[in-house]
């Protein structure tokens, strides 16, 4: 029975290319996943959307994903709080590009939350832009690829330890720099 056997049977199975594993995976994890997104993006048919992105994602990188734990559930969190940063980005991104008129009135553009957006991202950019190149390399692994802590430090031929504790610094910094941007 394919439904007892664990995450990481199930993703070699998948990643070898049987549906059925990967069907089981989705319908253990779609839910908590969904949920994820809606907390995330506020919008059932938004969540829908990254649910389904997110699996599409998982499928497509299965063949080079090495599952550390017992769960596949916070791989696929990660791609998920991804897929939504994403999405959010390009809700942002359409509403700029957009003016929309009701009752040929425009809607009021909110400059002040413009210049915070703008802010907070050039502040992002600036720090990870600061990162040597091995760090730099770390945050896009496993921030915008969704690499896990082994997957990356395989592809780039460190330890493990190494881009866990870096990839917390990382953060970390990011983190300081975006709430210092926003408390000025």
């Amino acid at each position: 029975m394919i439904d007892s056997i664990d995450d990481a049977t199930l993703m070699a199975r998948a990643a070898g290319g049987s549906e059925l594993a990967f069907r089981t995976l989705y319908r253990t994890h779609a839910r908590p996943v969904y949920w994820i997104a809606h907390r995330l993006l506020g919008n059932a048919t938004d969540a829908e959307d990254v649910t389904q992105e997110t699996f599409v994602v998982a499928w497509r990188k299965l063949p080079t994903f090495h599952l550390e734990g017992s769960s596949a559930l916070p791989w696929l969190a990660t791609i998920c709080r991804l897929q939504a940063s994403n999405r959010l980005r390009s809700r942002t991104r359409d509403r700029a590009r957009t003016t929309e008129v009701h009752d040929g009135i425009p809607d009021t553009v909110d400059v002040e939350k413009q210049v915070i957006d703008s802010a907070t991202v050039e502040a992002i950019l600036r720090e990870v832009t600061a990162l040597s190149p091995l760090d730099r390399e770390i945050f896009r692994l496993c921030t915008e690829e969704g690499y896990g802590y082994q997957a990356a430090a395989d592809h780039l031929g460190v330890a493990h330890g190494v881009v866990r504790n870096r990839l917390s610094r990382i953060r970390t910094r990011v983190r300081g720099a975006v709430t210092e941007t926003e408390s000025s």
